[in-house]
């Protein structure tokens, strides 16, 4: 439950809290193709309130981190921290986050309101590399040798379940690859 019950969180009030799932598949490139790694994590959102920018522009923001297992060892082998943003006016959501691989992204998305037939609220974000909005920054390294081109992400999350699917376009070993992640969580 929100430490801050006066503030709007629209959508993102539904993360607040730690979620714990086992179910989840990284499809990751390879040299020489593709490597499936099932893995299981846990996400803590916590709400830290609203604030303003420019003083004209009120937002909500929920603060994260997501430490992600695989199943295959139990070693980490994804660790990311960032937030959630509300921005009730315009009815838009902000996830912005980085990865211990020097990437970061902000991504963004308009909320329509829109809930799935167990009346769970439905996210989706975009972010793309060069886009004056929602963009994406990374290393020299990274830039040369795993650039992201682009980051999708649709987040459904609501009655103590939560299910996510993402898709990150990297250009890697010579060629463009859908790096994607999806899994199913419910509130611990």
């Amino acid at each position: 439950m929100a430490n801050y019950p006066d503030v709007d969180y629209g959508p993102i009030l539904q993360l607040i809290g730690t979620w714990r799932g086992d179910q989840g598949i990284d499809i990751a490139p390879e040299p020489d193709g593709d490597e499936n790694n099932p893995y299981y994590e846990t996400i803590t959102y916590e709400d830290i309130g609203d604030f303003s920018n420019a003083e004209e522009q009120k937002l909500a923001a929920v603060y994260y981190r997501q430490i992600v297992k695989r199943k295959t060892n139990d070693n980490v082998f994804h660790d990311q921290t960032g937030y959630w943003i509300w921005d009730a006016d315009n009815k838009t959501i902000m996830h912005s986050f980085v990865i211990p691989r020097a990437v970061s992204v902000v991504a963004g998305g308009t909320y329509s309101g829109e809930t799935d037939d167990d009346g769970r609220v439905v996210m989706e974000l975009t972010s793309k590399l060069d886009d004056p909005e929602w963009g994406i920054i990374q290393s020299p390294f990274m830039t040369k040798k795993a650039s992201s081109l682009e980051f999708r992400q649709k987040v459904i999350v609501g009655n103590g379940k939560m299910t996510y699917t993402q898709m990150t376009l990297v250009d890697i070993y010579g060629k463009v690859f859908e790096h994607t992640d999806d899994n199913e969580l419910n509130r611990a």
